[in-house]
């Protein structure tokens, strides 16, 4: 049941991706009569301090949360995995010299790391995906390396070592495909966390900037207004929220599944 429904929601998600760049939006539109109204006809979940429609805001709001999430994880994955595998593999100064980079990207919190970055790059979607990927890389390095480490010493590696194959060969056709589980599972929880520090950017004025749309910035704009007009911050929040929680959900699920242990 609940995989049920985080697929159900995630798919809601991804349709309204999809659907925003054909849709007659109009996220910018400003109905001076309208503001801070509740829904009607044009609008079915109302308008924002400025008159504009919460419907459209929040589907550019989802492009722009799919757009980040997805940039963010594919860069840092194919980064942090590549320097992971690497390290695990080669072994000696490299592995000293990543291992102690990694723990100094792990001696800050990543929230407050991004923020420093996305303060000195300036505000943008182009910057926080930037920012971000700096931060997110540690993690799939650390996994990555620490499977690798386990996986280089077993009896196919050595085999193959043996008949004269590549470093690299190994590395891709006989090391990689045996992590790809753990990674798969990193990669479901680091959407989700991106998505969270891409509204956390944005609602403190550091991710998308006006007029573009973003969750966060309309959870920070309504919060103005949270007794007068509760739905402009209901509205980004709830999708905020039933977002991250379905893929925190599916992650879950992908995690015991292919836990070999609990079956």
């Amino acid at each position: 049941m609940k995989t049920y429904f985080s697929l159900s929601i995630l798919l809601s998600w991804l349709l309204m991706v999809l659907l925003a760049p054909f849709l007659n939006l109009q996220p910018n539109e400003i109905f001076l009569e309208k503001i801070l109204l509740g829904s009607d006809q044009q609008s079915l979940l109302g308008y924002d301090d400025l008159g504009r429609p919460l419907f459209d805001r929040l589907l550019i709001g989802a492009y722009t949360s799919f757009t980040v999430a997805f940039g963010v994880v594919f860069v840092s994955l194919f980064v942090g995995t590549s320097i992971g595998v690497i390290s695990g593999y080669v072994g000696g100064g490299w592995d000293h010299l990543v291992v102690r980079v990694i723990d100094i990207f792990m001696a800050f919190p990543g929230i407050l790391l991004a923020i420093a970055l996305a303060g000195l790059m300036g505000p943008g979607i182009t910057n926080v995906i930037i920012a971000l990927s700096i931060v997110s890389w540690v993690g799939y390095a650390r996994l990555s390396r620490a499977q690798v480490m386990s996986i280089k010493q077993r009896e196919h590696v050595q085999s193959a070592q043996a008949l004269g194959a590549s470093h690299g060969r190994i590395m891709i056709f006989h090391i990689l495909p045996l992590i790809v589980a753990p990674l798969l599972i990193e990669f479901t929880f680091g959407i989700a966390s991106i998505i969270i520090a891409e509204a956390g950017l944005s609602f403190l004025g550091l991710g998308v900037q006006a007029p573009q749309a973003s969750w966060g910035s309309m959870i920070r704009d309504g919060s103005q207004y949270l007794l007068m007009a509760p739905h402009m911050v209901l509205v980004p929040g709830l999708a905020l929220m039933l977002v991250v929680l379905s893929i925190n959900m599916l992650g879950d699920a992908v995690r015991d599944k292919l836990d070999v242990k609990s079956r």
